[in-house]
């Protein structure tokens, strides 16, 4: 028999078997191998290209809800920006809370004053001076602390868009606010020491401006006694002096010497538990605030301070 022969009997078969089993295991594994490797390059490019998309197509709708936000938002599109960071907002209801007494009347009234402040500065004109979390602290605040009567006395107000918040706010607090407003509408926004220029807004500060707010208010906006003046001028004292006020935001001249007057002149006006908020208290920007109040409350005052939220400082008189 040859060896061809041999080869192909059945004893040879069943002998050589396992040799071919194995041979065809290393050989299948081998291919299995590179058919892997194949596919898996074939599949990372595909699952690659799709992921390069899907990265390229999320940085397209960030990048536009990032524009969309800072038009609505941000300093483009409202030259201060009023996006609100989560520790200063955390602190501001905290320090509401512990002026009112009441955290969970704090953090809506918050939140309300913050859609409010948006709003205003959308359909207004001008702009609402100073920092989000100082104005959501007075809007939020002013109503929680019961003032006595209804009557709100504004010395310095540039646009009205801040009044015109106020009364919504104590409207939502089922009060009926009457308002007088103090300013001497010099077309620029007036402080000793800085350079009178145009609003960043372009708009002129101005009483036709704080009409236009104010009846964003509704009748109680258009009702508002607007005196033009200064506030330390007698004849401005004199002309809005003819009652007891429940509520008086100081927020004129920021030197000391401006503070102390108007802080004295508050004490004259303000009705019996009537609420003073002096704003910009403690912001380094201007120290003169802080100064006149500290003098002012080491010498017989009926104002008693109550606390301080964000960058302004509340007092009750007795």
């Amino acid at each position: 028999m040859n060896s061809r022969s041999l080869l192909r009997s059945p004893v040879s078969r069943r002998l050589l078997r396992p040799v071919a089993d194995l041979i065809d295991q290393r050989i299948d594994r081998r291919v299995g191998r590179q058919v892997d490797a194949l596919v898996g390059r074939q599949v990372d490019a595909l699952v690659g290209r799709q992921v390069e998309q899907q990265i390229r197509s999320a940085v397209r709708e960030a990048t536009t809800h990032r524009l969309t936000h800072e038009l609505l938002l941000g300093s483009t599109g409202r030259g201060l920006s009023r996006v609100v960071a989560e520790g200063p907002l955390k602190r501001l209801h905290g320090e509401v809370a512990a002026l009112s007494g009441d955290r969970d009347a704090a953090v809506r009234n918050v939140t309300t004053a913050y859609r409010l402040l948006v709003a205003l500065e959308s359909l207004g004109v001008g702009r609402i001076a100073g920092g989000t979390m100082n104005i959501c602290g007075k809007l939020g605040t002013i109503p929680l602390l019961d003032p006595p009567n209804d009557e709100i006395l504004e010395i310095g107000t540039l646009y009205g868009m801040f009044s015109t918040g106020l009364i919504r706010m104590m409207e939502r607090d089922g009060r009926s606010p009457s308002l007088t407003i103090v300013d001497p509408f010099a077309g620029v926004q007036l402080q000793p020491g800085t350079n009178p220029r145009p609003d960043p807004t372009g708009t002129p500060v101005d009483e036709h401006a704080v009409r236009t707010n104010l009846a964003l208010a509704g009748p109680a906006g258009a009702a508002a006694r607007i005196q033009r003046g200064f506030s330390e001028d007698p004849e401005t004292r004199a002309a809005v002096s003819d009652r007891g006020y429940g509520v008086i935001v100081v927020d004129g001249d920021h030197s000391a010497k401006g503070v102390r007057l108007d802080l004295q002149w508050a004490e004259e006006i303000a009705a019996p538990g009537a609420i003073v908020v002096l704003d910009d208290y403690g912001d380094p920007s201007w120290p003169g605030i802080k100064e006149a109040l500290d003098d002012h409350l080491k010498d017989g005052t009926r104002l008693t301070y109550l606390g301080k939220a964000a960058h302004s400082a509340y007092l009750r008189a007795t």
